[in-house]
């Protein structure tokens, strides 16, 4: 008997994202769980769960909650919030859960076994003790501020992702009381105990105790004269999601200021308790703090792992990955003596694929732009850069050598809108000109350019990337530089930096895919090409890397490619809608999630073209808010040999890998690829690492000298 074929419209062919994003956070986990690797860096994998599900419920949860209180369903066919919701709750239990058992079970006998211990206070030697007291008396002590709850006194309000302790206290009529005691988050988390503070013991053994801990056996000197009758912590998350207004704000900036100040007082949507806690203190905490019992989560060990990550600073090589040197890629290793950076990409253009190549091409790319007499202007893109960055300084250095400067600051960039606030202001101070982004559209496009005077004529040279100007986060991600001399991407950049801070409203564009102008067109018609090419025989095919899969349409389209034969492989970090391996649907398709020492971030898009390959690369990812409601950047590879390389060394070690790669099941969980027998070994972030360090001869840096007159 035959079976009908499912619609494309059915909604079982689509998982729910939020739903999937949790399956991210548990292969996050895995690599925490993961024996094989060195302590500190499952340490860091821990912390980094604990991250993420924070944001997790700032955005997603309290979005969800929004639409619950609303009355609203964002979406047809989808689960409705409410279902969401329960559905997210068995999940976000068993991750927290896991989280800390593989602390307390696995991780912290390790550690101690080589001499870095986790204790409590209780445990410490009474000579142990006196110098934790110590330390509260002499740091800790002074930063408390002890807030009453009575009936003269109104409940305190709680700053979201502060960790609290809730004390109750008897006075001398007998009478009990409820006091809050924040924990200094500006404070060492995790306080090393020795014979003076973070010092080592005697027996040359590190020991930690949480803040908290110190604080809750030193409350008498907060409450003197009064008993100590219980106390329990508590940690509290808000909704973090600022919506910036659609229509024309007067002052962007401003706005977006007031938008991170309410942020610390959204509503609550999750409050994290010690399992221990007895129920008239969480009476008292739902009530004032206006929960339910479904926001509760109920916790065996420390509130917030994020915290873990100070143990990273410990200076233990053998309990950390083997750090890696980044090279300088062959494009611009070979400087002759009146060469700079412009003439190498002027040569050839060239690639970088951090953190296996270093970043300081890119720095130098602008620190040279700054001081070449030559350089009439640089125009730029900022998403998120950090703190003390590089990029920025070169940019002011670029003004105050009068260069024309005009940088356009994302203010929406979730969690980094103050230091871009402060860059912004910066900038603007030193007479940058300084655009802030476009009203119901996110700047997420990654892109410089730099216009120079070459004789008679003008020259543009262009820096695109998948990844942010950050130097720091460019030695912890996989991205892709790409830095060209091409006339027509520089006429693009040129038509795109128009669009960006003028009123320009450009629709062509010759190289570059642009969103939400051109590019999910241009990606639809790179697919239904190789729908074609199979329809005609001629065996198409596609590799798509890319951090989420959410967008139905995108979605609805690989199915159709599927069903006609193409063979996709989908290589998605993080959240999949898409269920592969559906007979008649998506049998065609294999989707792969790589997690490893390495943040996955860069996006290429490979179509096999019957053989006239083509390879894209931008900061897109495949969901709607990329395609739509952001301006993005994406761009072709013309290089035979950078197509080869991102072809050959970067896909196929990526399709290999049967280490750190899960494989995603019909029904939206994961397996971890495992090495068949005989088969060889592949770990791709190791591979490519090794392939890097094979691949050039080291050398002292020489990008960042000064140019003069006599080198051009």
């Amino acid at each position: 008997m035959s079976v009908e074929p499912l619609s494309l419209d059915d909604p079982s062919l689509y998982l729910n994202r939020e739903l999937s994003l949790l399956q991210f956070q548990r292969r996050v986990l895995e690599e925490a769980q993961d024996p094989r690797l060195p302590l500190l860096e499952r340490i860091k994998f821990l912390a980094i769960v604990s991250s993420n599900l924070n944001e997790f419920f700032m955005v997603r949860v309290a979005g969800l909650l929004d639409q619950v209180a609303a009355g609203v369903w964002e979406g047809s066919g989808e689960m409705p919030p409410s279902e969401q919701l329960k559905s997210i709750r068995p999940e976000v239990d068993e991750l927290m859960a896991q989280s800390r058992e593989c602390l307390q079970d696995e991780i912290e006998p390790g550690l101690a076994e080589r001499d870095i211990r986790v204790v409590s206070y209780g445990d410490l030697t009474p000579e142990q003790k006196a110098s934790a007291d110590a330390y509260f008396a002499e740091s800790v002590f002074p930063t408390l501020t002890p807030l009453a709850f009575d009936p003269g006194r109104p409940f305190p309000h709680i700053s979201n992702l502060s960790l609290n302790l809730a004390v109750v206290i008897r006075r001398h009529d007998g009478a009990e009381r409820f006091a809050r005691v924040k924990v200094p988050s500006n404070m060492p988390q995790l306080v090393r105990i020795g014979p003076k503070p973070y010092g080592r013991s005697a027996n040359g053994e590190l020991v930690f105790v949480w803040l908290e801990q110190i604080i809750a056996a030193n409350l008498r000197l907060l409450f003197p004269g009064l008993q100590i009758i219980e106390t329990h912590p508590f940690h509290v998350t808000r909704d973090a999601e600022m919506a910036i207004q659609k229509i024309e704000a007067d002052d962007l900036l401003e706005t977006v200021a007031e938008g991170v100040k309410r942020r610390r007082f959204g509503s609550v949507v999750r409050l994290c308790v010690s399992s221990d806690m007895p129920e008239h203190i969480l009476r008292v905490l739902k009530r004032n703090l206006e929960i339910t019992e479904q926001d509760v989560y109920r916790l065996n060990g420390p509130l917030a792992l994020n915290r873990l990550m100070e143990l990273i600073k410990i200076d233990r090589p053998d309990l950390k990955d083997t750090a890696i040197v980044p090279r300088i890629p062959p494009g611009l290793k070979a400087f002759g003596k009146d060469e700079n950076i412009f003439s190498a990409v002027d040569r050839q253009d060239i690639l970088l694929h951090h953190p296996y190549d270093s970043f300081e091409p890119v720095v130098d790319f602008l620190q040279q732009a700054a001081r070449d007499p030559d350089v009439l202007a640089i125009k730029m893109t900022l998403y998120r850069v950090g703190r003390d960055s590089p990029v920025v300084k070169a940019l002011l250095e670029a003004q105050e050598n009068h260069k024309q400067v005009a940088v356009l600051v994302e203010l929406k960039a979730r969690f980094d809108e103050e230091p871009n606030m402060e860059w912004a202001r910066q900038l603007e101070d030193e007479g940058v000109h300084v655009v802030y982004g476009l009203v119901g559209l996110k700047i997420h496009s990654k892109i410089a350019m730099v216009v120079r005077q070459e004789g008679s004529r003008i020259r543009r040279y262009v820096h695109l990337s998948t990844g942010n100007y950050n130097a720091v986060t460019a030695s912890l991600y996989t991205d892709i530089g790409f830095l060209t001399a091409d006339e027509e991407i520089g006429e693009d950049a040129t038509r795109l930096f128009n669009y960006l801070t003028g009123y320009a409203e450009e629709h062509h564009y010759q190289k570059l895919l642009v969103a939400p102008v051109s590019l999910r067109e241009r990606l639809e018609a790179l697919i239904e090409r190789e729908i074609e090419h199979q329809h005609q025989g001629r065996q198409g095919r596609l590799i798509l890397k890319t951090n989420g899969l959410v967008d139905r349409r995108m979605i609805k389209l690989l199915y159709r490619a599927s069903q006609a034969g193409v063979k996709c492989d989908l290589l998605v970090r993080g959240i999949c809608c898409l269920r592969p391996g559906i007979p008649g649907v998506s049998d065609n398709i294999r989707v792969i999630s790589v997690v490893g020492r390495f943040l996955e971030h860069s996006r290429i898009y490979y179509f096999h073209n019957a053989g006239d390959e083509e390879v894209y690369l931008g900061s897109a990812d495949l969901m709607p808010r990329n395609l739509n409601f952001r301006v993005e950047t994406v761009f072709p590879v013309r290089s035979q040999a950078i197509l080869r390389y991102l072809r050959d060394d970067v896909l196929e070690t990526y399709l290999a890998d049967n280490m750190r790669a899960r494989i995603m099941q019909s029904h939206g969980g994961y397996a971890r690829a495992i090495p068949l027998e005989g088969e060889k070994v592949v770990d791709s972030q190791a591979t490519l690492i090794e392939r890097a360090g094979k691949s050039e001869v080291r050398r002292p840096k020489l990008l960042s000298r000064p140019i003069s007159k006599g080198w051009l």
